[in-house]
């Protein structure tokens, strides 16, 4: 538990039953990048006025989701001002505007944008974290008590390195039939994944960090990355520091994830490990994340993040909203508001125990804003 929420914790959780007091924690505290972490950040805004942050609804369930931020957020009061813009996968990139509101609010807000498969379109989800430098992906797959899934006591961090590897879109025909599609690995990108990882677990009280790899085949690339995070571990000699190959590493989720504490990758390996996490925790419908860089954030479901939904299910209305609920917690937190974020967290994990309101991929029938007025109701 982190040392800036703890008092307000204990203000909540005088007021929590006793049955759910057990697994109160807070989803994430994630450092800033550069930032000072010996001491508290001020809040971004601290004048007494709503912090604007910018909001991208998206394609598919995205508007769905976003709505149900929108309503809990109005209804806990959270003095956060949405600046809304239109932006939808098949663009060829992201419209002027959008960027400079992020760019002036520092914070963004986001649903899925859908991404083409083949072709020449290159997907928005990418772009926007190439464009912004937002290096450090964050997933945070956990066990919902009350929610039944095959493995309990999940509590999984993967920290995933944003910008290069497979991502890095360096891809050409050689001859016809011959597509040669470059990895690339730096020292650079390398050690602030590691470093961030490790302040992570420092700030959040966790105890072991684990680097996925396969160095084993890419002995170069995959080397240089464990290289990198082998010098951040000296630096926390209090944290216990594992290394683990990518396919041992997803045998050993779905077999014994209670293993895994905060786990820190390369790209692709950390898009992988994060989904089947998720698919081990409860499903990509209530896992939060966010992506972060020096200056800027944006917040969005934390596994598969570009998944719109199926035209049924925005038909229907009948979303998910817990995945983006609880990753706009984590942007309440990031924004120094800790107390909003605990009473929306608190909020919606009742909702789940209680399982009265849930959406079909968690065994209800519940539509979207069926869920998202029990989470108001819930609210303390």
């Amino acid at each position: 538990m982190t040392r800036s929420t703890t008092p307000i914790l204990k203000r909540l959780l005088s007021g929590t039953p006793p049955h759910l007091r057990s697994w109160f924690r807070p989803i994430t505290h994630m450092p800033r990048p550069g930032s000072d972490t010996t001491r508290p950040v001020s809040p971004i805004t601290n004048n007494g006025t709503p912090t604007p942050v910018t909001l991208i609804p998206g394609d598919g369930i995205g508007p769905l989701v976003t709505g149900a931020v929108e309503q809990v957020f109005n209804a806990i009061q959270a003095p956060v001002i949405f600046e809304k813009f239109e932006v939808h996968g098949d663009m060829n990139k992201i419209p002027d505007e959008v960027m400079d509101s992020i760019r002036k609010n520092k914070v963004c807000l986001k649903g899925g944008l859908v991404t083409p498969v083949g072709g020449g379109v290159n997907s928005l989800n990418v772009l926007l974290r190439k464009e912004l430098d937002l290096f450090v992906s964050v997933v945070n797959c956990f066990s919902l008590p009350g929610l039944v899934t095959r493995h309990e006591k999940v509590d999984i961090v993967v920290i995933r390195e944003n910008t290069e590897g497979e991502y890095s879109g360096l891809e050409h025909e050689v001859v016809p039939g011959v597509v040669e599609s470059l990895k690339v690995i730096t020292k650079f990108c390398s050690e602030r994944i590691a470093k961030y990882a490790f302040e992570f677990a420092h700030l959040n009280d966790r105890k072991t960090v684990t680097a996925v790899h396969k160095a084993n085949i890419m002995k170069l690339a995959d080397g240089l990355f464990l290289e990198s995070c082998r010098e951040i571990a000296k630096k926390y000699p209090e944290i216990t520091y594992n290394e683990i190959i990518v396919d041992n590493c997803c045998m050993q989720l779905v077999s014994k994830p209670e293993q895994f504490d905060v786990m820190v990758t390369p790209n692709l390996y950390g898009n992988l490990v994060a989904n089947t996490a998720a698919g081990i925790a409860g499903g990509t419908g209530v896992m939060p994340g966010g992506n972060v860089g020096m200056e800027y954030a944006i917040f969005e479901q934390g596994a598969s993040a570009g998944n719109v939904g199926k035209p049924s299910m925005v038909e229907k209305k009948r979303a998910n909203p817990v995945a983006l609920l609880l990753s706009s917690a984590m942007m309440l937190r990031h924004l120094q508001l800790p107390d909003y974020a605990d009473r929306l967290e608190t909020a919606v994990k009742r909702v789940i125990y209680e399982g009265k309101y849930r959406t079909k991929d968690l065994g209800g029938s519940s539509t979207t804003q069926e869920v998202t007025d029990a989470v108001i109701s819930a609210l303390t």
